[in-house]
């Protein structure tokens, strides 16, 4: 702040200039006299603060300004301490005055908050506020291992032999937990009630007689899902909470198994669908525009070398290939082998860094030590890979740039028991049933979870606030919401 003392003024800028000008010389004529005397009284050449200067101190800074300088102090502190140490730098700035206080209300400056910190854009909470808080919260929850536990239940009356019990793919959303089993069902679950909602299937089944299992799942706006089966076909369901769309979902594309080969994973957002495929010695990928559902990309080479393991996913379900998952927001999808020997000989997995837009190939390396292919993830910003030897490394999906490397304490055997998911702060790997997390940015390790999944996993995944797994027939999800936000500041303001 400018100083309005005349002793500050000759101790900090007056002082330096006293000196240069008597190393220039001892005599002063009466000009510089003058000089000296003006600055002491305020006036001259360097003239004091004025009256108006100390009034506009104690005048009312511009919000924008102060909303702006809040951002810049959270984006700051957010890279440079992480995402939780934010709210505390937030705080700081907030108590400086009443004034600054104020715009602690501003809906504005949360909700652009939220989403740079917590990457959020869909309002689910009463204000911004309340939605950066809840972030908070749950992202808390997470390092610290607080959550509850359910295991979600539906009627199997409707399922036709041992494999039709068995879930192969979850995905989930703000409102709904969705489970793709074997036999081509999709099942819906309320995530507040942990209630069996809704079940969609194929229109035409099982054509060939082999495996119609579901490769993937894509829920987008909370409303829309889109699910392929291992034959290739891809369904629409266009709103899931309409209860007349619960009955019948929509194909848009068929799949052709003899010219396409067998589609052994399925991933997307609202944008992008892309399906990775084996079988044949031909393209690896497809890409749709996921508005206009029309196919945009057939291209790659990624698994021409699991041609025979591709077909025999139509008939064994222990099978496992490699998997495609696409980044929200970043317009990129990280696609993976597996490790395998292959005609008596080791072959390598792969990773591959696709641009959505064009199919370009941004990054294609096979590790020395190979990769856990099922451990392979990515989130809004980051991805990870994990090798044979349990090494994770993690980089980011726009620059590519390796953000750390930690030991996930697990070798691979071989067996497929290793499976990794993540979300935007935190990586979480099951092995030997036990699920371990760790943070993306430092690859520090958090917790271990309480619960120990006794039969292999067929499927895990997690997103900000949940976690879910699938072993042999029974579900699990996890909740590490931040509780209610909006009734809990009520009750704090009320006493």
């Amino acid at each position: 702040m400018s100083s309005s003392s005349p002793s500050e003024d000759s101790n900090g800028i007056g002082g330096g200039g006293a000196r240069r000008r008597r190393a220039g010389g001892d005599n002063e004529g009466p000009s510089s006299s003058r000089r000296r005397a003006s600055r002491r009284r305020g006036g001259g050449d360097y003239e004091g603060p004025s009256s108006s200067r100390r009034r506009a101190a104690n005048e009312v800074w511009p919000e924008p300004f102060l909303e702006a300088l809040a951002t810049q102090v959270a984006i700051d502190t957010a890279r440079s301490a992480g995402r939780l140490a934010a709210a505390a730098a937030l705080a700081n700035v907030f108590q400086v005055c009443s004034t600054w206080r104020a715009v602690s209300r501003s809906d504005l400056l949360w909700h652009r908050l939220t989403r740079l910190i917590w990457r959020r854009t869909h309002l689910l909470h009463a204000t911004w506020r309340h939605e950066f808080m809840y972030r908070h919260r749950t992202a808390l929850n997470f390092r610290t291992g607080r959550c509850s536990y359910y295991t979600p239940h539906f009627d199997p009356s409707d399922v036709e032999g041992p494999d039709g019990l068995m879930c192969r793919c979850l995905t989930l959303s703000d409102i709904h937990l969705a489970c793709g089993f074997a036999d081509g069902a999709v099942r819906l679950f309320d995530l507040a009630t942990r209630l069996h909602v809704a079940t969609f299937r194929p229109q035409y089944g099982n054509r060939l007689g082999l495996s119609v299992a579901v490769s993937g799942i894509i829920i987008t706006d909370n409303t829309r899902l889109v699910f392929a089966t291992l034959d290739g076909v891809i369904h629409v369901v266009d709103d899931i909470n309409d209860p007349a769309q619960q009955q019948q979902p929509r194909r848009v594309h068929l799949g052709e198994l003899v010219n396409d080969g067998v589609l052994i994973d399925f991933s997307g957002c609202r944008r992008y669908w892309v399906g990775l495929y084996a079988g044949l010695a031909g393209p690896a990928f497809r890409i749709w525009n996921g508005q206009t559902e029309t196919l945009t990309f057939v291209g790659g080479s990624l698994t021409e070398q699991y041609a025979v393991i591709g077909w025999r996913m139509l008939t064994d379900l222990n099978e496992f290939v490699g998997r495609v998952r696409v980044s929200e927001g970043q317009n990129s999808a990280v696609a993976c082998t597996a490790t395998r020997i292959i005609d008596n000989t080791r072959v390598n997995g792969q990773v591959m860094v696709l641009d959505l837009s064009n199919g370009e190939v941004r990054l294609s390396e096979q590790p020395r030590r190979g990769i856990v292919a099922r451990s392979v993830d990515v989130s809004r910003e980051a991805y990870v890979i994990v090798d044979n030897r349990g090494r994770a490394i993690v980089r980011r999906v726009d620059t590519l740039e390796e953000v750390c490397r930690f030991n996930t304490m697990f070798v691979e055997s071989g067996g497929g028991g290793m499976i990794g998911c993540m979300n935007l702060m935190y990586w979480l790997m099951c092995a030997e049933g036990a699920i371990r997390v760790w943070e993306v940015e430092g690859g520090i390790y958090m917790n271990m979870f309480r619960e120990r999944l006794v039969e292999e996993v067929n499927a895990f995944v997690a997103d900000d606030r949940h976690v879910a797994a699938s072993s042999g027939s029974t579900l699990h999800l996890w909740d590490f919401g931040g509780g209610d936000v909006e009734v809990e500041e009520e009750e704090e303001e009320e006493a």
